[in-house]
């Protein structure tokens, strides 16, 4: 069934940013039963899941619309365009922080005026006495607390990208690696990672380490590559790389033998990490 079938025939929407589709989300996901679309007001400033990145985290379709094409509209618009879109709409979702209209002015209240089926109104989520926003997870990443900003997105972050030529040194001097070029995602604090590597369309993840940062140690350049633990892979066009846990900071070594030894102690500490995860 293509997208404009199930719209057609979508009796509840959940309407929001959802960059990160966070547990805070899943909690408005879970209201929309299985005749359910999910609305993004796409704002351009999505980062933890730009664009359509989100479509990995919900069964349910998903629908998109530009915040510059509704930002203008008064809230009575608003909902005529809603209900064009979906003409058998008799449930809307939203959040309790969830504004719409020009400038911003109309909230859920305006929404259970104007609107004559039912307004369903998510209380703000926590985990362990800490409110879910994207802003927090956007922070942890930032400062490398991979296992918060995982708990808060109820999945590992993740990043996808490109495949790309690293510097050439990896396989002959260093550890062999995966190096991908990325578009639109928040990158984490510069270091080293315990990750799950996916390459080109397998359907599983590898167990391995990862980098992300300057190569301070030799050229300088600015690198995301990913080794494998489970024995050499071959990556053709992208990779998705899924982080658990950091494991240290950037570090410039004096010589390449200092850095092997380095690399040597990640991975050991990444295989501890990843050694009781389903793969």
């Amino acid at each position: 069934m293509n997208t404009a079938t199930i719209m057609k025939n979508s009796t509840a929407i959940a309407i929001g940013g959802f960059d990160g589709m966070h547990i805070g989300h899943q909690h408005l996901f879970s209201e929309l039963g299985e005749a359910g679309t999910i609305v993004v007001i796409e704002t351009g400033y999505a980062n933890l899941t730009p664009k359509k990145e989100r479509e990995h985290f919900s069964h349910h379709t998903i629908m998109y619309i530009e915040l510059d094409t509704i930002r203008h509209l008064n809230g009575e618009g608003f909902i005529t365009l809603l209900k064009e879109k979906f003409p058998k709409l008799q449930k809307i979702v939203v959040g309790y922080d969830f504004h719409f209209g020009k400038d911003r002015k109309y909230s859920f209240s305006d929404l259970k005026t104007l609107f004559d089926g039912e307004v369903i109104v998510v209380e703000e989520v926590s985990h362990h006495g800490d409110s879910v926003h994207s802003h927090k997870i956007r922070a942890k990443l930032k400062i490398g607390d991979i296992k918060g900003a995982n708990a808060f997105l109820g999945h590992n972050y993740t990043i996808r990208g490109k495949h790309v030529s690293g510097q050439g040194i990896g396989k002959t001097d260093l550890v062999a690696t995966i190096n991908i070029e990325t578009d639109g995602f928040l990158i984490p604090k510069e270091g080293v990672y315990a990750t799950l590597t996916r390459i080109d369309d397998e359907e599983h993840y590898h167990p391995s380490v990862s980098f992300i940062g300057h190569r301070v140690t030799t050229d300088g350049s600015f690198a995301i590559e990913s080794h494998v633990l489970d024995g050499e892979v071959v990556c053709k066009e992208k990779a998705s790389i899924s982080f658990v846990a950091f494991l240290r900071s950037n570090e410039k070594f004096d010589n390449l033998e200092d850095l092997k030894n380095a690399i040597k102690k990640d991975i050991a500490k990444a295989s501890k990490e990843l050694k009781f995860l389903q793969l």
